[in-house]
């Protein structure tokens, strides 16, 4: 039977922007604070205010002043994100990379990307979104086309003026 390990790490992983917590739960953990590496496998859950991102393996990148600079998950990558313009988006991948000081998220293999507030759906094999400039770019592999899709509205359901 494996032992889940919570590890709540206090100052060692707080994001830049604010004081949320950030909290990783994984079957193990491995770390070098000399290096700025911390690796976490199996069942891993990081999640940090409404955020989470779940992974077979995370590993965290930290800076000389222990701040987190690089995120990178692979294995059957699932996410939540809410933006600071409060867009929410949730999705899958292979493999993301996310660099919180430009507010960057990179999807890579099997993207499956749906934003929640307008249902719009991206699916390809390389997804950025940038959070802070609010822009997302899409690419797919093998000749394979990239894949949007929009919800519409049908104008029939739009509520007709009472004639007099």
């Amino acid at each position: 039977m494996m032992i889940r390990i919570l590890i709540l790490l206090l100052p060692f992983f707080f994001m830049l922007s604010s004081a949320e917590e950030l909290k990783v739960i994984s079957d193990t953990f491995k770390g070098d604070q000399q290096k700025g590496i911390s690796i976490f496998t199996g069942h891993v859950k990081v999640t940090k205010g409404s955020d989470e991102l779940n992974a077979s393996k995370v590993t965290i990148y930290t800076d000389k002043d222990n701040k987190p600079v690089k995120y990178f998950a692979e294995g059957d990558v699932s996410f939540y994100i809410l933006t600071e313009k409060q867009e929410k988006y949730k999705g899958k991948s292979q493999t993301a990379i996310y660099l919180p000081e430009e507010g960057e998220y990179q999807f890579f293999t099997k993207v499956d990307l749906l934003r929640l507030d307008d249902f719009r759906r991206v699916k390809g094999d390389k997804v950025i979104v940038n959070t802070v400039k609010g822009s997302a770019s899409a690419e797919s592999a093998n000749n394979e086309p990239v894949v949007m899709t929009f919800t519409l509205e049908d104008k029939k359901s739009k509520p007709k003026s009472a004639a007099k």
